[in-house]
């Protein structure tokens, strides 16, 4: 899970997700941008194409040299006065630098891709015109959702319920009676340290195990209301005498 700072952070979203919890209405994520303290962190998703974008102006001269860097050391391209950029053979078939602003293009990234990224304008003094710290993940694992045990009387109704994943899961206690339905208990989530979040919760009718990243989303549901027969049965009576 990610966690910021809510006065440290700006968040951007590229290709994004839009979320009507009331309706799951799901896009595809593939991109999302925070920015803490002034450096921008990427999340990719693993086989998607990085741009990385020079916000500010740059103008080159015949005494001066871009340089994209992986990690300080590493030059990923160089853009000169006048001349087409080059791209240095470890990321030769894989990078390019366009536009104006000379824009790098990183195609099918992978895990070792993962790190820092600036742009140099190098000259006779060296100066930083762009940094970015990416980060590539994996999608999500699928989710399961089980109702473990179901307690039914006349005008209530208990539920226990379990979220899981290849590695994780998190249980929780849902109670209906005759007006409506509430969490609880939330147990502890289950997991190895990763980069992911595992949550159940209660929307209207229905229990909802969702696993995310920053670049991909699963999810599972179940209504509430076809463990809860008896409650079901009477909400519908109470519903016909109005």
């Amino acid at each position: 899970m990610f966690v910021l700072n809510r006065t440290d952070l700006h968040v951007d979203i590229k290709k994004s997700v839009v979320v009507d919890k009331k309706k799951l209405n799901l896009l595809p994520l593939t991109m999302f941008v925070v920015f803490l303290l002034g450096l921008q962190h990427v999340f990719l998703l693993h086989g998607k194409d990085l741009q990385l974008d020079i916000k500010k102006s740059v103008v080159l001269d015949k005494k001066t040299d871009l340089f994209w860097k992986f990690n300080e050391t590493n030059n990923v391209a160089k853009c000169y006065f006048n001349n087409d950029p080059v791209v240095f053979d470890k990321y030769e078939g894989r990078a390019e630098v366009f536009g104006q602003n000379y824009s790098l293009l990183l195609k099918n990234v992978q895990h070792s891709d993962s790190g820092d990224y600036t742009a140099v304008v190098s000259g006779e003094k060296d100066q930083k015109v762009a940094e970015y710290k990416v980060i590539v993940q994996d999608p999500v694992s699928p989710v399961n959702l089980t109702v473990d045990s179901v307690d039914s009387s006349s005008d209530s109704c208990n539920l226990t319920v379990t979220c899981s994943t290849v590695d994780s899961h998190i249980s929780s206690r849902f109670r209906c009676d005759t007006q409506n339905c509430s969490q609880a208990e939330n147990g502890s989530l289950k997991a190895k340290p990763r980069s992911s979040t595992l949550i159940i919760y209660l929307q209207q009718d229905f229990i909802i195990c969702n696993h995310s990243n920053q670049v991909s989303w699963k999810h599972k549901t179940e209504k509430i209301t076809s463990y809860c027969k008896t409650l079901s049965g009477k909400n519908k009576r109470q519903s016909h005498k109005g």
